[in-house]
């Protein structure tokens, strides 16, 4: 479901692997509650939601007892879709965002652009295997599930980082800040940003 003046959407996704819930408004404050059952991601998401300015709720009920990598991606698909019914057919919309965050010794950068061909190209090595109970291996699994199914063509790079909690929490950040660029409406812009005249 899908309100176009307030830009909100809603998605529920059941496999026989995970069933997960999100609801996001783009137009939000940052208020978000999240519940995975894996700490450490449901602290990156606050983070997303929160430097994004979107209000995100996102419930996950996964198979944990294998490992994370389930539950983390399907937030990922079930967030992009969520996000790009949000978008309506991105009339006004800047499009693009870029940023570069800093996490004390670590630094990422995003540069993103909200063109319906969703892909993502990520460099950068973590340096550790897990953060709390997330293994850092399925960070880029969600961001792919993520740009793919929010038709947003990504570049992300982690740039430095010692810490691996520094390094994960600076490349959610970045990606956070560069949406929270392209998804603002732009006044001066009268219809759909593209020659094509459609996104």
């Amino acid at each position: 479901m899908t309100n176009k003046a307030k830009r909100l959407a809603e998605v529920e996704r059941k496999t026989k692997e995970t069933k997960i819930r999100v609801r996001v408004d783009l137009d939000g404050a940052g208020r978000v509650e999240a519940a995975t059952g894996i700490g450490f991601f449901d602290h990156m998401l606050d983070l997303l939601g929160r430097h994004a300015l979107f209000d995100l709720s996102v419930t996950a009920a996964g198979d944990l007892a294998v490992d994370a990598h389930h539950t983390v991606e399907d937030v990922g698909i079930a967030l992009g879709e969520a996000v790009a019914k949000a978008l309506g057919d991105k009339a006004g919309l800047s499009r693009f965002g870029f940023a570069s965050v800093p996490m004390d010794e670590a630094l990422a950068q995003a540069s993103l652009d909200l063109s319906g061909r969703g892909s993502l190209a990520f460099t950068g090595e973590f340096g550790a295997e897990s953060v709390g109970e997330m293994p850092t291996e399925v960070v880029e699994d969600f961001l792919g599930a993520f740009c793919v199914n929010a038709g947003a063509n990504a570049h992300l790079s982690l740039v430095a980082g010692r810490n691996a909690h520094h390094a994960v929490e600076a490349v959610f950040k970045a990606l956070a800040r560069a949406l929270r660029e392209a998804v603002a409406i732009d006044p001066r812009e009268k219809g759909v940003p593209s020659t094509k005249g459609i996104l």
